[in-house]
């Protein structure tokens, strides 16, 4: 009785494997303006997919969380002390950061003390 169970079981997999390969990039092509995938849907990349992915993210939020923390600690400094810092260290000197976090990598920080505009570029 399980033998048949087993190669009913694999049967129906086998079906629904074959029958998802064409309707599934049929019904669900993306809209012109949705952004591109980056994964390339091969289940032999999907750890390589990951892993890039995950790097970019990371990279991301590295950069948000800079940016955020570095830009408030400029307002708080205008605010009290009625102009923009001369460079990003004088934010360190004056205690309004503990120290300035490095950038992530392949990123640099671009600060104008004229303005007090405060970016995270390439």
């Amino acid at each position: 009785m399980s033998l048949m169970r087993l190669s009913l079981l694999m049967g129906v997999a086998g079906l629904l494997f074959i029958g998802c390969d064409e309707k599934k990039s049929a019904t669900t092509s993306s809209p012109t303006n949705a952004p591109a995938a980056t994964s390339s849907g091969n289940p032999i990349t999907a750890p390589v997919d990951y892993l890039g992915a995950a790097a970019k993210a990371k990279q991301s939020a590295q950069k948000t969380v800079a940016n955020v923390g570095i830009s408030q600690a400029i307002k708080q400094f205008y605010t009290e002390e009625g102009r923009f810092p001369k460079d990003l260290n004088e934010l360190v000197s004056k205690q309004y950061l503990p120290n300035i976090p490095s950038p992530p990598v392949g990123m640099k920080y671009d600060y104008n003390p004229t303005t007090g505009d405060f970016k995270v570029v390439r």
